[in-house]
């Protein structure tokens, strides 16, 4: 995945939007105000952080050599993983999609129903 997918994705979920907070080189997307993922794009290597359930982040960690605690973030939250090929494209694209359910999954009902979340509600109007 390139630094180019890894932000057309992010930004392909649902209100998501990206913001600047760091500085420049630190993209930080978020939904309806809320980081859900966070990335120098232009680091060498690349790398992006996304939130993850606690238990779950652990046992990621132990499973997958690129994915480590989050870098200055709340370690018991979030994953930062190295991209450099050793994990499927498909795989960050779960986590990265994850990290903006959990973050919607947290939001008010009203906002979620916004953002037609969760996407068997927009489903289901087809």
């Amino acid at each position: 995945m390139t630094a180019d997918e890894l932000r057309a994705w992010c930004l392909d979920q649902n209100g998501a939007m990206e913001d600047f907070p760091f500085g420049p080189h630190t993209s930080v997307f978020k939904v309806a105000g809320k980081m859900f993922a966070l990335s120098a794009l232009d680091g060498d290597p690349l790398q992006v952080s996304v939130k993850c359930e606690p238990e779950l982040a652990v046992e990621l960690r132990r499973t997958y050599d690129p994915i480590g605690p989050g870098y200055h973030l709340n370690k018991r939250h979030w994953n930062t993983i190295v991209v450099d090929g050793t994990l499927p494209d498909q795989f960050l694209r779960d986590l990265v999609e994850d990290s903006y359910d959990l973050v919607v999954s947290a939001l008010p009902r009203r906002t979620q129903t916004e953002l037609g979340w969760p996407p068997a509600l927009e489903e289901a109007k087809s």
